[in-house]
């Protein structure tokens, strides 16, 4: 199983239990010294950072608020999820409950520990290299900057007089290292959607996307 991934993520591993640790959830092993939590932990910070070091390099014209739309879209839950199922991860995962394979959240939780076991087995060079190989295409594919999804519901918002959005912070979970923020946000005439992210930025943003779904069916 190991050689196969290994495979398939083009990056052989010197101590292979790095990368079966980054594949455990917790629901199959409860120890954190078992599970990908912590490598995750870790991975998350790395891809920020390997991200932030590609999109420097390759838009060396861009201002810094479009560097952040990038890089918001390309570290986002949804687009980290869709490159491990590219990858297969779903398939290599070792969960207690099948129906885990196919969770959004837990999937890239999975990628981010695999680029965190990345960074621990080689270096950060391998680790940048790693999340190179993975993104560059989806870099590529947008030669503009993404409209973020906040500036976009605006735009929306104004064009169908539904008013300014207004964001609350609606409550917050988990610990003081790795807190989730859940942001709401409300429009004239639009029951309020909410948002949950690693800040409340990111949580914004997804509230905002949400808004932007609901809006296109009125």
């Amino acid at each position: 199983m190991i050689e196969e991934l290994e495979k398939i993520l083009n990056y052989k591993y010197k101590n292979p239990a790095l990368l079966k640790q980054a594949l455990t959830h917790s629901s199959f092993a409860s120890d954190v010294e078992k599970n990908y939590e912590r490598l995750e932990f870790l991975g998350d910070r790395v891809l920020g950072l390997s991200i932030a070091s590609l999109l420097y390099n390759i838009f060396p014209h861009e201002p810094e608020g479009s560097l952040s739309q990038r890089h918001t879209g390309l570290v986002c839950k949804e687009t980290v999820a869709m490159v491990a199922k590219t990858l297969q991860l779903d398939k290599y995962m070792i969960v207690a409950n099948e129906e885990i394979r196919d969770n959004e959240n837990v999937l890239c939780d999975v990628c981010e520990a695999v680029i965190g076991s990345i960074f621990i087995d080689g270096d950060c060079v391998e680790a940048i290299k790693f999340v190179n190989q993975h993104w560059r295409e989806l870099i590529d594919k947008n030669v503009a900057p993404p409209k973020d999804a906040k500036t976009a519901l605006q735009e929306v918002a104004h064009a169908k007089g539904r008013g300014v959005p207004v964001y609350k912070l609606e409550g917050r979970e988990g610990s003081e290292h790795e807190p989730i923020f859940y942001m709401s946000v409300s429009l004239k005439g639009v029951a309020p959607e909410v948002g949950e992210g690693r800040n409340k930025k990111l949580a914004e943003q997804e509230a905002a996307a949400k808004m932007l779904k609901k809006l296109e069916s009125l």
